[in-house]
């Protein structure tokens, strides 16, 4: 029995050896779960996962170290994508940080959010996202996408295996929200376009009415002149006729005046006429 005693006794060590062995290897790979290769710093597999899919999935995005610290500080990645025509679809302020980081040692992702938030703004990106490995047994973050804008505007805390996802996700809510923008500035563009005919019309209208009171009332003036004309011209018409007639009477006159008529009752013209006939 003994011999199978020190059997079952070398069996059971290295079934313990075993079992410590798997539970520091699982342990391990949960630590390093989002990382993927050995060795690889967690800066490192975000950059090498998003460069896998940019010639193909982020033609027109920008992803790269933050290296502006002119405002007294700064973040670890940017990344800003437009479309085609050079709109803005979205921007991302990334913060990465794990357990081996000098800064992060024994601290919690909420001790990060402050200055991750204060990067965002500095920077002028919309989003602020925290890759972190920090509180590995923390359920909450374990959740792989955690929503931290009650506390801080437009904010996420990700595992890093959801770093490809996320952005996918935020981006394929700015086309979205970047269509609505342009059937809204169409619609716009509509109402503006529609408005500025009938600002025309009613210029136009504005206009027709000025010109038509100014022609009214130049019209009223001439009729008022030719009214004035008119009256004195038949004054002038009876001043011509009563000068006709008294040149009609003057003429009666002269034709009815004979020598007789004129010495009628003077008998010193008479004598001389008489004597103008001898």
């Amino acid at each position: 029995m003994e011999p199978i005693n020190g059997v079952l006794t070398c069996q059971y060590g290295e079934m313990g050896n075993y079992k410590d062995g798997e539970i520091a290897r699982l342990q391990d790979f949960k630590q390093k779960q989002s990382t993927k290769l050995l060795g690889e710093s967690l800066e490192q597999h975000c950059e090498i996962e998003f460069n896998k899919l940019r010639a193909t999935g982020f033609q027109t995005a920008y992803f790269e170290k933050d290296n502006d610290a002119s405002g007294g500080t700064k973040g670890d990645y940017i990344y800003k994508e437009t479309d085609t025509e050079g709109n803005e679809v979205m921007s991302i302020m990334f913060e990465m940080k794990t357990e081996n980081d000098e800064t992060a040692s024994k601290k919690k992702n909420e001790d990060f959010l402050a200055k991750l938030d204060k990067d965002r703004i500095a920077k002028g990106c919309e989003y602020a996202i925290l890759v972190s490995t920090l509180e590995s047994d923390n359920e909450f973050y374990n959740t792989g996408i955690v929503d931290v804008s009650h506390k801080y505007d437009k904010m996420y805390v990700i595992r890093p295996q959801f770093f490809i996802p996320i952005i996918t996700l935020l981006r394929n809510a700015g086309l979205k929200s970047l269509e609505y923008k342009s059937e809204l500035n169409m619609v716009r563009n509509q109402n503006l376009d529609i408005t500025n005919f009938e600002a025309k019309i009613e210029d136009f209208k504005v206009g027709f009415a000025r010109n038509y009171d100014l022609a009214s009332r130049q019209f009223k003036t001439a009729i008022t002149e030719i009214d004035t004309t008119i009256k004195h011209l038949e004054k002038v018409k009876a001043a011509l006729n009563s000068s006709v007639n008294n040149l009609r009477l003057a003429n009666d006159k002269t034709e009815n005046l004979t020598i007789k008529k004129l010495t009628f009752g003077n008998q010193t013209m008479k004598q001389k006429f008489e004597n103008l006939k001898e």
